[in-house]
């Protein structure tokens, strides 16, 4: 499972916020459910998008969960790639596809070329 969590800090209320997104949506539900995130805060379901925001103890757990640390260069590269994937699969009739994007938004995440 590859989740991702970006570096923005955006704030919300009393809290700072980011993003946390996945190759998958039901990756992306499964680290929410283990970190203690709500469904009802999922946003942009069933889309490239498809995205939570998140406080920075929230992110701080799933890192240690295994998530991975993107730029936000990374989080392009991951929405890239799962629409890709998701023109591939109306492409072909259905039919599942499986992109790897965790060496993609690797580099990214030092914001190497």
């Amino acid at each position: 499972m590859t989740v991702y969590v970006d570096d923005m800090r955006a704030p919300y209320g009393r809290m700072l916020m980011c993003h946390m997104l996945a190759d998958s949506d039901e990756e992306l539900h499964e680290m929410a459910s283990r970190i203690g995130v709500a469904r009802r805060w999922h946003q942009k379901s069933d889309t490239p998008h498809s995205h939570y925001d998140i406080c920075m103890s929230k992110r701080a757990i799933a890192v240690k969960l295994g998530a991975v640390e993107v730029t936000r260069k990374g989080v392009v590269a991951v929405i890239r790639a799962r629409r890709a994937a998701q023109l591939a699969i109306d492409r072909d009739g259905g039919s599942t596809l499986t992109i790897p994007l965790a060496e993609i938004v690797v580099d990214v995440a030092t914001d190497h070329p």
